[in-house]
């Protein structure tokens, strides 16, 4: 099984990229250029044969372009692409303290670039494949009772449409698309205090991912597979 993971470095993109391997898959992980890369490049000594490693700014076309010829290169379809690369911008930001740079930034990568990334590969795409794009249950428009995080909130709830319009788009084609929330994880992002081991959340997500089906498509779940609230 082929699988693209984007924002394969660290955090959640690393432990997904460890994981896949571990159970045999052939894994391409992408990553921005100038990012630490220690930890992949130790999973690339033990992983020759079965672990690509290729750069992209997801927010890039010419570095999506490059990358998509790359990884023709290596496989002729994609099994699995997670969207995975993200940000979180300034936090606790509120109301009479936005700011436009930030917010412009966020949504290009959080938002926008994940549809064009599947766009861009999507010839890579077959019957089957799954795309899926890591979200929040912060970007649940109805759950949302808090005056700050403006801008990552939503970010994600407009992934989570945009994630709606692709399922909707690829569902003749039969392509399985979802947004996915990883829960609240120890990583740089969600911090030491977040109660759910990295390990956890990704072996979570990947047994969710597994059990899709294409009445799947265009649902909204966290990592134990349960539906969240648009």
């Amino acid at each position: 099984m082929n699988v693209l993971i984007t924002g394969a470095n660290r955090g959640l993109g690393l432990e997904f990229v460890n994981q896949y391997l571990n159970r045999g898959e052939e894994v391409i992980a992408t990553y921005r250029e100038n990012n630490d890369l220690s930890n992949l490049n130790e999973l690339k000594k033990k992983y020759q044969a079965t672990l690509t490693l290729i750069p992209m700014d997801v927010s890039s076309s010419a570095s999506r372009n490059k990358a998509l010829s790359k990884v023709k290169e290596k496989i002729s379809h994609l099994d699995i692409l997670i969207n995975n690369a993200g940000m979180k911008g300034k936090s606790r930001i509120k109301l009479g303290n936005l700011h436009e740079d930030n917010m412009s930034e966020v949504f290009d990568v959080n938002s926008i670039s994940p549809i064009l990334v599947s766009e861009r590969f999507s010839q890579l795409f077959k019957k089957g494949t799954k795309i899926v794009n890591i979200s929040s249950q912060m970007g649940s428009i109805s759950a949302r009772e808090n005056t700050s995080d403006f801008i990552y909130c939503a970010s994600k709830a407009a992934l989570n449409m945009f994630s709606k319009l692709l399922a909707n788009s690829l569902r003749t084609k039969e392509i399985i698309v979802i947004p996915m929330h990883p829960g609240w994880v120890k990583t740089r992002m969600g911090t030491k205090s977040a109660p759910i081991e990295r390990v956890d959340s990704i072996a979570g997500m990947i047994q969710v991912i597994d059990s899709l089906t294409q009445k799947d498509s265009g649902r909204f779940l966290d990592w134990q597979g349960k539906e969240l609230p648009w």
